[in-house]
């Protein structure tokens, strides 16, 4: 075995494969084609003379060597990464960075707005996308460079994640104009009482980050209540105008339909709070171009 005679690029596709446990995830993830993956493995194998990755019923599985040589070799790679981008200056306004964030279903409509335009008018060449990754993967997710950053109702506690909160919000109810509740009181505070005669629509994405509301309800016994469980937020517009139910959402969104679409907004009596953070890896903690999306996130959304 003559380490001068690997090629380092090979080691990416370790590393990739380790992660996603599949050639063809790990090509998408690396832009490489199904073959030159497969090909990059199998040079992989004959240097080190060992299978390193074998097949089950749930995917590629590391033999005992691969699993003592990926993690290593990912935290080298992000090491060397971050050295070479620390010393690279970033123009935001000529940069035609491409911006990878994971936001869910709710967050692809309240944050990309936002960014979308302060990327039109500070970094005009620069593109984003939004990652799906599931909440449980983020830090994974955000370890492996496969996402920049992650906004939600997340508090990752994997080492070498960092967050700051964004601010802290609650959930409220929306409804039609001729909505009431039963029985009737003053203002705009919905009572337990006044719960437990409703009828609820609670959004519930598969990747959720919002799972906290069917628990908000089980908590207060209100839970089979819950007549409509949309996958998106998409609908919850339209429910509200054109049915008798109360669509429970976070406050930002409540006061957004509200605003434009003329429903009523209705206070959610003892709803617990909860914080919306943005989440990063540590090692990207000194790189300029980073710095500059992160303070982006902050100026635009940040209310701590």
């Amino acid at each position: 075995m003559n380490f001068r005679q690997l090629d380092l690029n090979l080691l990416r596709v370790l590393v990739a494969i380790h992660r996603t446990r599949s050639v063809t995830a790990a090509g998408k993830a690396l832009a490489l084609s199904q073959p030159a993956t497969s090909n990059a493995l199998a040079r992989l194998r004959e240097f080190f003379g060992d299978d390193l990755f074998v097949r089950s019923p749930v995917g590629l599985q590391p033999t005992r060597l691969c699993e003592q040589l990926a993690p290593a070799m990912q935290s080298q790679l992000l090491a060397m990464e971050s050295l070479v981008l620390n010393h690279q200056p970033f123009e935001a306004l000529s940069s035609q960075r491409h911006w990878r964030l994971s936001l869910s279903d709710l967050g692809e409509i309240l944050f990309l707005p936002g960014l979308a335009a302060a990327l039109r008018s500070e970094s005009p060449q620069a593109s984003l996308s939004n990652i799906s990754v599931d909440a449980a993967q983020v830090a994974s997710a955000l370890e492996a460079r496969d996402i920049d950053i992650a906004i939600g109702i997340l508090k990752p506690q994997h080492r070498g994640i960092r967050s700051q909160l964004l601010f802290k919000e609650r959930y409220m109810a929306i409804s039609s104009q001729d909505w009431s509740p039963t029985p009737r009181g003053r203002g705009n505070t919905l009572s337990l009482a006044q719960l437990a005669q409703a009828r609820f629509v609670v959004v519930s994405p598969t990747a959720t980050f919002h799972g906290s509301v069917e628990k908000m309800l089980t908590a207060m016994k209100l839970q089979d209540r819950i007549l409509v469980r949309p996958r998106h937020f998409g609908a919850i517009a339209v429910l509200a105008q054109s049915t008798d139910l109360l669509c429970i959402v976070p406050e930002m969104y409540a006061r957004d339909l509200s605003q434009r679409l003329q429903l009523q907004m209705w206070t959610i009596e003892d709803a617990p709070v909860y914080e919306v953070n943005l989440v990063w890896h540590a090692s990207t903690d000194q790189e300029a171009d980073q710095q500059w999306m992160r303070g982006a996130v902050k100026r635009l959304f940040s209310r701590a």
